[in-house]
């Protein structure tokens, strides 16, 4: 996904209704914190110039790319239901099933 299609997504009310709610209180879930990262990550290197990410950007992306590869392993069924859990998971992660 894009970072524009990201965050148009994270605004969306079915974007919090899946997902592990973090520890702090605030409601939020891990992976719709994630998603606001990953947006961050994208808008600050536009370019995608390698040079330019931080160790913090390369270790949230692998955690990312760790995620979604588990996750769409484990789950066909984000590719078939666009009302599911998991199918709304994977977005707050950044990836979409039904994009190629």
């Amino acid at each position: 996904m894009t970072s524009g299609e990201l965050e148009s997504w994270l605004k969306e009310e079915q974007s919090a209704s899946s997902g592990w709610s973090k520890d702090d209180g605030s409601g939020e879930t891990v992976g719709h914190e994630s998603g606001r990262k990953i947006i961050e990550i994208l808008n600050k290197n536009p370019e995608k110039d390698p040079d330019q990410y931080d160790d913090e950007d390369l270790q949230h992306m692998r955690k990312v790319v760790s995620y979604c590869k588990r996750h769409l392993a484990q789950e066909e069924k984000a590719k078939q239901n666009t009302g599911s859990k998991s199918y709304k998971s994977l977005k707050n992660w950044g990836h979409d099933p039904l994009k190629n």
